[in-house]
């Protein structure tokens, strides 16, 4: 069993907007340790391509210029979770997080509560009134964060294809 951390204020995680230009390399080596989500996802390794769309994706209709790309960062300099949250989708006063995704030996720690609560206050600051995800069918462990996160169903869709695969996909809300 996995203990909980408890930080103290010098090894608190830094959250920041990550930009292609600078972090790719940091990008692409936390996919490479998450590569069991992103096969799960997609049915393929991580690569290049991934990133990429990390940094370029946003939901139907969305402003990537709006959009935060977001890292959290340890003392340490190590990137051990991104973030992926837009706005206005599928309503103009939601924020819509497309991704949390966390290094595996960094899942389960408590970290990942610290960076929903960073991503809730960005989405208040924008005046949203509901947070949003899609959360794999598959990945049950991710389901189950959400749910004790408050998040509730909304509805599921079945045949949504990402990559090689096709997924039954659960979107979920909370409040802000």
């Amino acid at each position: 069993m996995r203990e909980h951390i408890v930080p103290t204020d010098t090894d608190l995680p830094q959250i920041r907007r990550l930009a292609a230009r600078d972090d790719s390399q940091a990008v692409l080596g936390l996919y490479e340790r998450a590569a069991d989500f992103v096969l799960l996802e997609t049915g393929s390794a991580p690569s290049g391509t991934t990133v990429d769309e990390f940094f370029t994706d946003c939901p139907p209709g969305g402003d990537l210029a709006a959009s935060c790309k977001l890292g959290m960062f340890m003392p340490d300099g190590e990137l051990v979770a991104i973030a992926d949250l837009a706005f206005g989708y599928p309503e103009t006063d939601d924020a819509y997080l497309g991704l949390l995704l966390f290094a595996p030996q960094k899942r389960g720690l408590g970290l990942g509560r610290i960076f929903l609560e960073h991503i809730e206050a960005i989405a208040k600051t924008r005046n949203a009134k509901r947070l949003l995800i899609a959360v794999l069918d598959e990945n049950t462990r991710g389901r189950t964060f959400w749910e004790r996160e408050g998040f509730h169903l909304i509805r599921s869709f079945s045949g949504f294809e990402i990559g090689r695969k096709t997924h039954t996909v659960h979107r979920m809300w909370r409040p802000l």
